[in-house]
């Protein structure tokens, strides 16, 4: 058939969605329409469309050069099915909660045709159905008053050019009011809807009429590219840089953006600073800065926190700090090393204290040896960690529990940290003499400053952690900032034990972290822990990788494929991104083959799964990773199991989750593993760091392979200038001390 550039309209049914992308809904299906006895495919931008699906689709026909005949979608409308066997696939898709399959074929069996209409309008009446009772018609009710009116939101959205991707949130956000409230004010959504950004708010906003240089827009817009900014890591930006930023971004004259940031100070939804007041070379912002306000808020408590803390008398017994060593040394089993004495001797001395070195230096026998003494002496201690897998290893290896920081401050359901959720705070104290926090250079500032509002101020502050790894993934540089105000005390740790010295990951990983190129081959007296392929096709690492994972790893180490075995990637896209990554070795590594498609996540029972959000009321966090133990379609809920706690996902959630048989490195701070797998490769350019490649290989605890060239290895080892974050908490916690004493520090 000629290429058609005139539009039409056709009316189809869904057999299967053949691709979906789940970046910019763009798909391809397969559908039937009338008078044709063959399927045909449309392709275009259309969300979550499902096998049964009655559809109206306006376009124009064309030929692809390789697959043929297609049908060019630019808009669709979702119709109800009208056959026997299109309304049974159509409610057994999962679409209506309360109806599976198997409860789809009994409806159909005894309404036939007048199914849905039944369902409509006369909902009493599936008591005819065997196995359907009160609480399922009340589940189903709910669910198909829902779909009617996620239907109308999609349709209005449609009508303003926009895909209706986020329709189901928006209505589960908004309920009835949806429609109202989009018309009203589009920018909310970018505030108010996980997911949805300003860019897709803005382009709704365009369609209803609101020009590019309305005070709502250019407000909201200043706001959304702070957001950006936080998400980089940066607790402000310079206000001259911002209104460049913010002017490119929005498309709108530079003269603009000072009046909106000026309204958007008033309403104290920023801070408008001049940290030129601050002493410490803080005064070459000419032009000011420019802080979201709950960022400028946890900055500045920070700062004033730890000062406060740090000055403030410790209430303890006093103790024989010589004798205390001998009996620890003497009833742990630990022979210290004169750096370890050093530290144990602060965390008596000093009311907060920073212990930093990377692995196989003794951070953890100095952690053990301080919670004996402070037991000895009566003091109750408090230990906690950023992520669950950090907070799970910290018992381990203590012997003592540990908790998530999120637990310790016992975060209540239902709101944000910015709203003050947590129950622990300043006027609900923990009851602890120590509070010990391991892998401290994940904790990002906010977090520090609800734990330090929550610290008791007689209390000790142990932060221990590993500042030559990447930062948080939240905004700020606390450790880092926190070491370089030279305001607290700090042991340094860099010898690295002889038992260590065997490990080749631990070898490796000081060379690296020295600027130094790790050893690719074997060296005489260490074991064999640490490996190199040299490859530099993309597709051929990629092959490689699965390989490891799927037979080479677990044949020859032992271990298992899933549960022992962490791909680690720099970056998202590409071949060897953490996307395609997941898809293939889900593809291997996974056998099953039914399993639960949404927003162009396919998801099968046994798949390894990240959280890629903190989900307060759930109690799970962002980077934690679980396994699918159960997916009930009727009930539409789908199961994941995060050491030994089971949390559930309405389908409708599942845009929290993503695979993680590969995850970023980002997502793998705090966690360890039996063997880790990562590709090196000059595509990575951009992201290959220092850092980085340090933070990947210390995730690995029997095992390391990297994949790729020597010469993207090298780029990575040269390239130690991590990315500025712009953070003034040094600075301020200078300014903060109160007393002189305050800048005691352990010579390091």
């Amino acid at each position: 058939m000629p290429e058609n550039t005139l539009q039409c309209e056709i009316k189809a049914q869904v057999e299967r969605v053949a691709y979906y992308n789940e970046e910019n809904h763009y798909t391809i299906a397969k559908v039937k329409i009338e008078g044709r006895n063959s399927l045909i495919t449309i392709v275009g931008t259309l969300y979550s469309i499902v096998p049964g699906e009655i559809l109206r689709l306006k376009g124009n026909w064309g030929v692809h050069p390789r697959w043929g005949e297609q049908f060019r979608v630019a808009s669709y409308e979702t119709l109800l099915p009208a056959t026997v066997k299109g309304i049974e696939r159509y409610l057994g898709s999962g679409m209506i909660k309360g109806i599976g399959p198997v409860m789809a074929k009994r409806l159909v069996t005894r309404f036939g045709e007048a199914t849905l209409d039944i369902i409509d309008a006369d909902m009493e009446r599936l008591h005819e159905v065997p196995g359907i009772g009160d609480k399922r018609i009340d589940m189903i009710k709910a669910a198909w008053d829902e779909q009617k009116e996620v239907r109308n939101v999609m349709v209005f959205l449609q009508g303003n050019g926009v895909s209706p991707a986020y329709a189901a949130r928006i209505y589960r956000f908004y309920g009835g009011d949806a429609v109202r409230v989009v018309s009203e004010n589009p920018y909310r959504l970018a505030v108010d809807i996980f997911g949805i950004g300003f860019l897709t708010a803005d382009s709704i906003a365009a369609k209803l009429g609101i020009g590019k240089e309305a005070p709502l827009r250019i407000e909201t817009g200043i706001l959304y590219v702070l957001g950006q900014l936080a998400s980089e890591g940066h607790l402000f930006f310079p206000r001259d840089l911002l209104v460049e930023r913010c002017a490119e971004v929005l498309e709108v004259d530079r003269e603009k953006i000072p009046q909106a940031l000026s309204s958007l100070a008033a309403q104290r939804k920023v801070i408008l600073d001049e940290p030129a007041q601050l002493s410490g070379g803080a005064s070459g912002y000419r032009d000011g800065i420019v802080y979201l306000a709950p960022l400028h808020v946890s900055e500045k408590g920070t700062a004033e926190l730890l000062a406060r803390l740090a000055a403030h008398p410790r209430q303890m017994r006093l103790v024989n700090v010589e004798e205390a060593l001998k009996w620890v040394e003497g009833t742990q089993g630990i022979s210290f090393s004169s750096r370890q004495l050093e530290a144990v001797r602060a965390s008596l001395d000093q009311k907060v204290l920073v212990i930093t070195g990377g692995p196989g230096t003794g951070k953890t026998t100095i952690i053990k040896g301080i919670i004996a003494i402070a037991g000895k002496t009566g003091q109750k201690v408090l230990l906690a960690a950023p992520t669950g897998r950090a907070a799970k290893r910290m018992t381990e290896t203590t012997g003592a529990e540990a908790r998530t920081i999120h637990r310790l401050l016992e975060y209540g359901p239902g709101s944000s940290p910015s709203e003050g959720g947590f129950k622990r705070n300043e006027s609900n104290p923990l009851d602890a003499g120590l509070v010990i926090i391991d892998e401290a250079s994940m904790v990002d500032t906010p977090l520090m400053y609800h734990l330090l509002k929550a610290v008791p101020p007689q209390a000790t502050l142990v932060l221990v952690g590993d500042v030559d790894q990447l930062p948080s993934v939240g905004p700020g540089s606390v450790l880092k900032d926190i070491i370089s105000s030279g305001c607290v005390g700090c042991v340094r740790l860099s010898e690295i034990f002889r038992q260590s010295t065997k490990s080749m990951i631990i070898v490796n990983a000081h060379r690296i972290n020295a600027g130094e190129m790790p050893f690719l081959e074997k060296h005489a007296g260490q074991g064999r822990d640490f490996f190199f392929v040299d490859i530099e096709d993309p597709d051929e690492v990629l092959q490689y990788v699965v390989g490891l994972c799927r037979d080479v790893i677990p044949s020859r180490f032992g271990l298992h494929p899933v549960k022992d075995i962490q791909v680690l990637t720099p970056m998202h896209r590409g071949v060897v991104g953490v996307s395609n990554m997941n898809a293939r070795l889900q593809e291997v590594l996974n056998g099953r083959t039914d399993g639960i498609s949404r927003g162009g996540r396919f998801f099968k029972i046994g798949d390894k799964v990240l959280q890629t959000r903190n989900n307060y009321e759930k109690d799970v966090y962002n980077g934690d990773i679980g396994t699918v133990i159960a997916m009930d379609r009727e009930v539409q809920e789908l199961s994941v199991d995060f050491e030994g706690k089971v949390v559930s996902y309405d389908f409708n959630e599942l845009e929290e989750l993503i695979l993680a048989y590969a995850i970023s490195v980002h997502k793998s701070q705090g966690s360890e593993y039996p063997a880790v797998v990562m590709p090196v490769l000059t595509q990575h350019y951009l992201l290959l760091q220092r850092n980085l490649l340090y933070t990947a290989i210390t995730r690995g605890r029997k095992l390391v392979y990297l994949v790729g060239t020597r010469k993207a290895l090298s780029i990575a080892v040269r390239n130690d200038t991590p990315r500025r974050r712009y953070t003034l908490l040094a600075e301020r916690l200078r300014e903060a001390k109160t007393v002189s004493g305050l800048r005691s520090q352990v010579s390091g």
